[in-house]
């Protein structure tokens, strides 16, 4: 593969910019973020326990 040398410019200004964007630095998260998200993952599968039923059936009699 013979690249004249403007392409083989290009084609390192092209690796030079994709490497650019991968190693930006990242956003912190927030300090309660991972709780957030562990929080999301019990309530949306984990049923309720006995106590939190009893509540639910006193909320809805009341």
């Amino acid at each position: 593969m013979n690249l004249s040398v403007s392409d083989r410019l290009l084609l390192l200004q092209e690796i030079t910019n994709y490497w650019l964007r991968e190693l930006r630095p990242r956003p912190e998260l927030p300090p309660d973020f991972v709780d957030r998200m562990i929080g999301i993952g019990k309530t949306d599968s984990i049923p309720p326990n006995d106590v939190e039923v009893e509540a639910m059936l006193e909320e809805s009699l009341v």
